[in-house]
């Protein structure tokens, strides 16, 4: 236990937010995207979904700079420790953050600001399977992505307390995924099935 203690100190409140800060917001862009499935109310507030989703994207966008800041604050005030060579530390710490920005930027722009941003728990769903990349290489791009900025950020500042959060926000993804997947996947087949509904309605008239 002393041994953790020389790499992570736990009396700082920079961490206990940060970590607060990565657990809420997927959970809470989980919460608030099935209750807007359920009974529209962000829609029925902007008058509008598009509108309604872009009022979230503008709100998950926000709740992530804050979380990356926290994160950077918590880092600030972690022991420092030297984990790679300096000649290779500023190389490896940039192209694995670039790398990771890579995915998160591509997979937003391949997928519009309505379908990076829970448009579809808004009725605003794709025609189909996006496939390029980087959804060719990856199930879930944005969110590897950004657990590689997560690792980038603590290579950069030599802070092993960051990894060691790093670790936590994969699991945080992780989770939220095994609800986020299966609900969003119920959606496109209640689609699928309502318009093959349809397609066998127009056929019998």
């Amino acid at each position: 236990m002393d041994a953790l203690y020389a790499y992570v100190d736990t009396s700082k409140q920079s961490l206990v937010l940060s970590i607060a800060a990565i657990a809420f917001n997927p959970t809470a862009w989980n919460i608030v995207a099935r209750n807007e499935y359920r009974n529209k109310t962000i829609t029925r507030l902007f008058g509008s979904p598009r509108v309604g989703c872009y009022f979230l994207a503008l709100c998950i966008f926000s709740a992530g700079m804050l979380r990356d800041h926290l994160f950077q604050q918590a880092l600030q005030e972690q022991p420092r420790i030297p984990m790679l060579p300096e000649l290779y530390r500023p190389i490896v710490a940039a192209s694995l953050f670039l790398l990771g920005q890579l995915f998160v930027v591509t997979s937003t722009w391949q997928l519009g600001i309505t379908g990076t941003f829970l448009g579809d728990y808004f009725g605003i769903l794709m025609d189909h399977r996006v496939e390029g990349f980087p959804f060719n290489v990856l199930r879930d791009p944005m969110y590897v992505g950004s657990t590689m900025c997560f690792a980038a950020t603590a290579l950069w500042y030599e802070r092993p307390a960051g990894l060691l959060i790093t670790v936590y926000v994969y699991i945080v993804y992780v989770i939220a995924l095994r609800f986020e997947g299966p609900f969003t996947d119920m959606i496109y087949s209640t689609r699928a099935s309502a318009a093959k509904a349809s397609a066998g309605a127009k056929k019998e008239l």
